[in-house]
């Protein structure tokens, strides 16, 4: 199972909102070329999301669903794909110190090939993907909330 942390340089509401945000989806997870909310409101419990990948010609697409919700603590997805199978994503913000995130992706496949053929190759690749996906979600958050010129 990939877990991969990172300490995001503002509080959790910063972290969230952009969590909160399911057309943000594409902004932060590796892979993805645009998403959209298709059913519920996003994140409750049972949302989804539609997204798009694309591997080189080919667009394919994939629905997100929220399986578990704690706002400002936890978000639990469901990836789907027909390609590959489903795949869990937790996620878990945790104040660290007064101003600062420490984020938690964990991620690890379910059904479908990627779940029937997991292994160490597969796992290093998530590993590298996730290490990609908390990066980026970290600059998106700080890009949002970057504090005022002269400011803390």
């Amino acid at each position: 199972m990939a877990v991969r942390p990172v300490l995001i340089r503002r509080p959790p509401s910063a972290v969230w909102a952009v969590l909160a945000d399911g057309t943000r989806y594409a902004e932060w997870v590796v892979g993805t070329a645009g998403s959209q909310p298709v059913e519920g409101t996003w994140p409750e419990v049972g949302a989804a999301l539609r997204y798009t990948v694309k591997v080189g010609p080919a667009t394919l697409h994939g629905r997100t669903v929220v399986r578990a919700c704690e706002p400002v603590g936890v978000l639990e997805l469901e990836a789907v794909s027909r390609l590959v199978g489903t795949a869990r994503i937790g996620i878990d913000l945790r104040p660290w110190g007064e101003e600062n995130t420490l984020v938690t992706i964990d991620e690890h496949p379910l059904t479908g090939p990627g779940g029937r053929l997991h292994s160490m190759l597969s796992e290093a690749l998530l590993q590298i993907r996730n290490r990609r996906m908390v990066r980026r979600l970290a600059q998106v958050v700080e890009a949002d909330s970057a504090p005022p010129p002269g400011g803390r």
